[in-house]
């Protein structure tokens, strides 16, 4: 129950960030719904994919379309008041990292996964969503660009997989390990860390 929870919580946010992305970039209603989906089923199919299951968790279960394409139309609709949330869109973005990332690698532990493996398939599920948007909008990829992203989500992922080796309480971990993740992703922000980017060359 908890871990469906975070699920749709992660839903919603990634949903949101992608819609609101494609209201800026001038798409039609269709495109904002699609990448609205899009940002937030793509991480999840990724996982499923790698995991062998078929067909993806999040495509043999309507409520998940739903909720991801009924955020997406209202983000459509009242785009100007949501535009205006910026720290608000910021915190939705970090809370579906934190909680695809750590989903993710949880439903790999339990699908039989490595902890290697699983904290992979976990940052994969936390960036892939978003990855896969900003190639739709034709942008470099948020996770490629120097600002901390893919990083909060292996964290995150490896203190799932630690939590999971140590034989912790699978929920409460989990719960941690996304609230690490939003909070590493969110100061990263505030104070303006970035990965190294080489110099240019002349």
């Amino acid at each position: 129950m908890l871990l469906t929870a975070l699920e749709f919580l992660g839903l919603v946010a990634f949903a949101a960030s992608g819609a609101l992305a494609a209201v800026r970039a001038r798409l039609d209603v269709f495109g904002v719904v699609v990448v609205g989906l899009t940002t937030a089923l793509g991480g999840g199919v990724i996982r499923d994919v790698l995991l062998g299951i078929h067909p993806p968790t999040t495509l043999r279960n309507w409520p998940y379309l739903a909720v991801c394409a009924g955020t997406a139309l209202v983000v459509f609709v009242f785009h100007p008041q949501v535009a205006r949330l910026r720290r608000g869109v910021l915190l939705a973005d970090a809370l579906g990292l934190g909680v695809f990332a750590t989903a993710g690698t949880t439903i790999a532990l339990n699908a039989g996964a490595t902890v290697y493996a699983a904290c992979l398939i976990g940052m994969t599920t936390g960036i892939g969503g978003g990855a896969v948007r900003d190639l739709l909008l034709r942008e470099i990829p948020l996770v490629l660009r120097k600002e901390i992203y893919a990083v909060a989500a292996l964290a995150g992922s490896a203190l799932v997989a630690g939590g999971h080796a140590l034989r912790l309480p699978q929920g409460p971990v989990t719960v941690v390990a996304a609230a690490v993740v939003v909070t590493f992703r969110m100061v990263a922000l505030w104070r303006r860390w970035n990965a190294p980017v080489a110099r240019a060359t002349e």
